[in-house]
């Protein structure tokens, strides 16, 4: 019974720092230095499961165990290029007089934490329906 509220646990805990991600990259969108140098790099987040890889094998292997979820797998930086602006007096002008700023897009960013808010509202759901589940197999068992 456990391994079955593992798995809503590893998603809410996947979608809680996907959310922390989002976060940062909301707080950094005019961050123009950072102590690695340069612009703020946005950030993205890549998952992968655990257990079974692939359907047809999660489907073998049903009776013998459980899928444990999903987990953090790394978080990356995008690689889409830096938005520059053209402000000589900033003091992080280069030579050229433009300023680098971070490729984040505060739209995209609201619509993923919206998406990810959905993702660990489901989890939620999906964990509470699993005990409920519990409950009534343990009242039946009386």
């Amino acid at each position: 019974m456990a391994d079955l509220f593992s798995v809503s646990a590893s998603g809410m805990e996947a979608q809680r720092l996907r959310m922390n991600i989002i976060a940062s990259n909301l707080a950094n969108v005019e961050t123009t230095r950072t102590a690695t140098g340069g612009a703020y790099r946005r950030k993205d987040i890549v998952f992968e499961t655990h257990g079974q890889v692939d359907f047809g094998t999660h489907l073998k292997a049903a009776s013998a165990a459980y899928n444990n979820g999903v987990k953090v797998s790394g978080i990356i930086e995008d690689a889409r290029p830096l938005k520059y602006k053209y402000e000589p007096g900033h003091p992080d002008a280069d030579k050229t007089g433009y300023v680098a700023y971070p490729n984040v897009n505060a739209a995209e960013e609201m619509v993923n934490m919206i998406a990810a808010t959905r993702s660990y509202e489901a989890n939620v759901t999906a964990f509470k329906a699993t005990r409920e589940m519990a409950l009534k197999a343990l009242e039946l068992g009386q």
